[in-house]
């Protein structure tokens, strides 16, 4: 088959990381970048770093507002389509680039295959929920991570094509997980640091509490100063926040004239392998990000979600309440750190769950090329 894969963000790279091997190893792949992260830390450096082919086609959007970078990605999408003539095109997760990829295919008549399709956080004021739910509807294969996934596109009448498949990104956790259990890695992180801007930062088992915060509603100045309020409530002597700060929250920041306290360390954002140690040895995860909660779900970090409400309901349901949403409430969020990580406990529990950590793969990227090649094999043998 002749498969297209677009992308865009940092987290559809680590997904297409674990399938483009076997789509590769099978079939007849062409790897789409939109562009949408154009940061070379937010997306360039994963493609070396996971092993991905680099693609194809590079579209180069950059930034700008959901409706710009969309129509940027659908005029450079069409005929990059056209000529190439896919019988699939993949998209992953919820982004501008999983929009643009949905519609450019279903107005070509070709099928599209959402990968990470049913998730609902049911807040059509995120631009992420209504990415989900237009690429959902526009699929002839829906790729549901979880059974509340799935329970969600049949409430929405969507039968014909769902699979559950597992988690792409867990897979690729647990393939890496090994090697970043020892906690020696803090220290090669916080040389690396130092040797790029950040000196001074001593980074220790239970020792600093990661963060990070992108997403369009944590970005208005209201909410810039609510949150930026919370990391400073949290941070406690000896126990600094870090922020791995994304270059749109940065900028959003400084156009506000909002500044963080002195107790959270800005940093930039760091390549895949770094972020996983980063959690898996902090004191506790805060994040808006819902590839970090899944993340800090599987590594067994207590994590805070800076957000009303969540689309990985299950993470939080399961985590038996290591998972909180907090929104920006930061004396909620102190409080559930109290509870979660206590001050003279914190070390022990970080150097316990990072022994003990192990994590089972999925098998995802097996079943996603396995419906494929059975639905394709269906519906020519239908003609």
């Amino acid at each position: 088959m002749r498969i297209a894969s677009v992308v865009g963000t940092r987290p559809q790279l680590i997904k297409a990381a674990v399938l483009q091997p076997l789509l590769r190893a099978r079939h007849d792949e062409v790897f789409i970048d939109t562009g949408q992260h154009y940061d070379e830390m937010l997306a360039g450096a994963f493609v070396g770093e996971l092993g991905l082919v680099p693609p194809e086609h590079h579209l180069g959007v950059g930034g700008g507002s959901a409706t710009e970078q969309t129509a940027a990605m659908l005029a450079r999408l069409e005929p990059i389509l056209s000529a190439e003539r896919p019988e699939i095109v993949i998209v992953y997760g919820d982004t501008n680039s999983t929009l643009a990829g949905s519609i450019a295919a279903a107005q070509l008549g070709l099928p599209v295959a959402h990968v990470e399709a049913g998730l609902r956080s049911f807040d059509r004021r995120m631009p992420e929920e209504l990415n989900r739910v237009v690429a959902d509807h526009l699929s002839t294969w829906l790729f549901a991570p979880t059974p509340t996934a799935v329970a969600n596109l049949l409430a929405e009448g969507i039968v014909e094509g769902v699979v559950r498949v597992g988690d792409l990104m867990q897979d690729l956790a647990a393939r890496v997980s090994a090697g970043i259990r020892d906690p020696a890695v803090l220290d090669s992180i916080a040389a690396q640091l130092a040797a790029t801007g950040t000196p001074g930062l001593e980074l220790r088992p239970g020792g600093y509490i990661l963060a990070t915060i992108h997403r369009a509603e944590n970005r208005e100045p209201a909410a810039l100063r609510a949150w930026a309020g919370l990391l400073g409530a949290v941070a406690r002597p000896g126990r600094p926040v870090v922020l791995a700060l994304h270059p749109g929250t940065r900028a959003a920041l400084a156009s506000a004239g909002v500044a963080v306290p002195a107790s959270v360390r800005i940093i930039e954002p760091q390549g895949y392998r770094t972020t996983l140690a980063l959690q898996l040895h902090a004191t506790a995860v805060l994040t808006d990000s819902g590839g970090i909660q899944r993340e800090a779900a599987w590594l067994g970090v207590p994590c805070l979600i800076l957000r009303d409400r969540t689309e990985w309901v299950e993470a939080v349901a399961d985590s038996g309440g290591r998972m909180v949403v907090v929104g920006l409430d930061g004396g909620r969020a102190a409080s559930e750190l109290d509870r979660l990580a206590p001050l003279d406990r914190a070390a022990s529990i970080a150097r316990d769950r990072a022994a003990g950590l192990h994590l089972e793969p999925t098998g995802a990227a097996a079943a996603i090329v396995g419906a494929l090649e059975a639905g394709v094999g269906a519906r020519e043998s239908g003609r």
